[in-house]
């Protein structure tokens, strides 16, 4: 990520308009957030990557969905989201 956008988008998370993915994995139990986006179409695009990283930890199941929230810390939470 160029490091001019972030000022903008830490903006757009701020107002909720960022999208960010929300990764569950079980086995172990744990949910990563990936993101901040300014577009949809950008997380999209680098979303395989990061879901390829997390699936190399072989955890039991692993389920995203792509919201559009605003989001803070922290990023990895362990237990049920």
């Amino acid at each position: 990520m160029s490091s001019l956008l972030w000022p903008i988008r830490n903006l757009a998370n701020g107002l909720g308009l960022a999208w960010w993915a929300r990764i569950h994995t079980r086995s172990p139990e744990v949910t990563y957030w990936f993101g901040p986006y300014l577009r949809r179409s950008e997380l999209e695009q680098a979303l395989p990557t990061f879901l390829a990283d997390v699936e190399s930890e072989g955890p039991g199941f692993v389920e995203h969905e792509v919201l559009r929230i605003a989001r803070s810390e922290p990023l990895t939470v362990d237990g049920t989201p």
